[in-house]
């Protein structure tokens, strides 16, 4: 698996965040959807990771710069068919690695409160986040739990 950069411009990486969003919103009341669209990904204040196997996109994750030293992880997504193997793990390694050389001293994230995300939760659980109040511009929200760490 290689985990590159990605400008967003590719028709396999456009559809794979789309079915994203669409999974997203089927699993989340509207006003608590936090996933971003293409567009909100390609904010300069966002770097965007895909992770490839061959020609085939199995998993994107990115950070969006909060201030100079705090980062929101946003868009983690294993591809449906891929779970439970190992490309989350290796990508948010990756993750976190890149976003402590890029200066952030602390990494928080939003994920699903439903039975859904708990792999999610325990994923993030397994690479030291913690439990946290909202962060950013986000209000407390009974679909929502926040999660930080420090770098």
């Amino acid at each position: 698996m290689r985990i590159v950069v990605d400008d967003l411009s590719g028709p396999r990486i456009a559809q794979f965040l789309a079915e994203h969003v669409e999974q997203m919103r089927s699993l989340t009341a509207p006003e608590s959807k936090h996933a971003l669209d293409l567009d909100g990904l390609r904010r300069p204040e966002v770097t965007f990771w895909s992770a490839h196997e061959g020609d085939a996109v199995v998993g994107c994750g990115a950070i969006t710069r909060l201030d100079a030293s705090h980062a929101e992880l946003k868009s983690m997504r294993t591809a449906p068919t891929r779970t439970r193997g190992g490309i989350a793990s290796r990508l948010l390694e990756h993750i976190l690695t890149e976003a402590e050389t890029l200066g952030f001293t602390r990494l928080s994230l939003e994920t699903g409160a439903a039975d859904f995300f708990l792999p999610a939760r325990r994923l993030y659980e397994k690479f030291g986040f913690d439990y946290c109040a909202p962060f950013a511009d986000y209000r407390p929200d009974p679909s929502s739990v926040f999660m930080t760490r420090s770098l």
